[in-house]
Formats: structure tokens, C-alpha cells, sequence
């Protein structure tokens, strides 16, 4: 593999924001992954190649004003940690792809926050390779929120919805 074409390679890459790849040919193999640190350690006969891109951009993070924390009598802060709802279920995606929350491009999305949805039933699509996968939920209960914007890439294991489940 020459220059030209692991640039290619890495072109393509970052324009299906892929964050992971390996490809093995003979005796060169090709290791890529994008916005973490990694260090590759070569074998005797085998060439290793790292490659690393910066990350894609970060998503903005609008400032929240803070109330000064309540002092106690003995002069140190009292500060109230929030503690998440008990007994909530989230689903999480089983594969890598885009985040669709509608089935069509228009179409009102298949659930929203304070909807309530049965064992099964769709709550939205990941694309991965051209194929639409349906994400159904997994316990019956009321949506909470909805932790992923239409159109955004996730991961495996990453949350998605917080369901509360019927009692």
C-alpha cells in the first residue's frame, strides 16, 4: 500500500466518520482509529502504520448560571449532588450506525418524551451499511427523554432512550 492510497484511505474515512478500521493485505496491515490516543507496537515481519485525525468537532456547551452553594454554620459549602430517578430502564443500541427517530424523511418520529410504549414496539431506526435496523423497546413504560438528536452517528452501547417502566 503507498502513500497515495492510505491517504485516500483515510480520506474516506472521515468522510463516512468511521472511527475504527483495520485492514490486513499479505504482509502489511493497516490499523486507523480516529480521536483517541493509541500507540501500535510493530511484529517481526509484519509493517504497522498508525494514523491518527482530530476529532470531529466538539458539540457546543451553553453556559448554565450556578447560584452560589449554600454555606452551613461551620463555614464549609453545602452542595446538593442531583442523584439520578431510581428504576429507570435505558435502552441502549445494539450497533453502530446514524440515529433516525422517524421512519421518513417528514414523518412525525415513532416516540417522544411522555409517550407510552408497549414490549416491541418501535421507538427508532439505526442505518448501518444502507440497512435500516428497527431498535424496539425492550420493557413497556413511559418515555422519559430521548438522549440523541435525528441524523447523529452512534455507537454500540450508546443510550439512547430512558424508559420508566410501568409498575
Amino acid at each position: 500500500m503507498n502513500q497515495k492510497e492510505l491517504k485516500e484511505l483515510i480520506e474516506f474515512l472521515i468522510e463516512k466518520d468511521i472511527a475504527e478500521f483495520e485492514l490486513e493485505r499479505g504482509d502489511v496491515k493497516v490499523r486507523i482509529k480516529r480521536g483517541a490516543e493509541h500507540v501500535v507496537a510493530p511484529a517481526a515481519p509484519v509493517t504497522h502504520f498508525a494514523v491518527h485525525t482530530s476529532p470531529a468537532a466538539a458539540p457546543e456547551i451553553a453556559a448554565v448560571p450556578v447560584a452560589p452553594a449554600p454555606v452551613s454554620a461551620s463555614g464549609e459549602s453545602a452542595v446538593a449532588v442531583p442523584v439520578p430517578e431510581q428504576g429507570l430502564h435505558t435502552v441502549r443500541s445494539p450497533i453502530v450506525g446514524t440515529f433516525y427517530e422517524c421512519p421518513s424523511p417528514g414523518s412525525p418520529p415513532f416516540v417522544k418524551p411522555g409517550d407510552i410504549v408497549e414490549v416491541g414496539q418501535i421507538l427508532c431506526i439505526v442505518e448501518a451499511m444502507k440497512l435500516m435496523n428497527e431498535i424496539e423497546a425492550d420493557v413497556a413504560g413511559e418515555i422519559v427523554k430521548k438522549l440523541v438528536a435525528n441524523g447523529q452517528p452512534i455507537e454500540y452501547g450508546q443510550e439512547l432512550f430512558v424508559i420508566r417502566p410501568r409498575s
